[in-house]
């Protein structure tokens, strides 16, 4: 079964977190940090990462933090996945022919498939949802446990 990392679940709560509250203003690091219960040292490098690929916008100064670059609508989960993977430096590893002939295309057809699945939902789908379980309300805190 495919499963997403925990530094791609932390950048997609970030951006939906980011989606929600960023009513106007940006969202501060340590203030979506605080939310998360992180160090803010801990959702920076994802957080540039998310601005470098233009997901985000960084605002600089004393109210500054974060913003979406673009419309709801229009960053996809599977985007933002890709953006916080891809930041990695991928240590070159020798494989055997087993699993570079047999196991890596048959495990890349099911990753295709997921990857479409993940395509599908947007940013707009979550914060609809988010909102829907009452976290997007100004005073209410978004628990999401990562």
């Amino acid at each position: 079964m495919p499963r997403l990392s925990d530094k791609s679940l932390l950048a997609i709560a970030a951006v939906v977190d980011v989606a929600v509250h960023a009513r106007g203003a940006p969202v501060a690091a340590k203030a979506l940090a605080a939310r998360h219960g992180l160090p803010p040292r801990r959702l920076e490098p994802v957080l540039q990462a998310l601005v470098h690929a233009g997901v985000l916008k960084g605002v600089r100064g004393p109210r500054g933090g974060y913003e979406l670059a673009r419309e709801r609508r229009r960053v996809s989960v599977a985007e933002i996945v890709r953006v916080v993977e891809g930041a990695e430096e991928e240590k070159e590893i020798i494989l055997p022919p087993l699993v570079t002939e047999v196991v890596q295309p048959a495990v890349a057809a099911a990753e295709d498939t997921f990857d479409t699945a993940l395509d599908a939902v947007t940013l707009e789908d979550l914060c609809r949802s988010a909102d829907g379980k009452g976290h997007g309300s100004e005073h209410e805190k978004i628990d999401f446990a990562i």
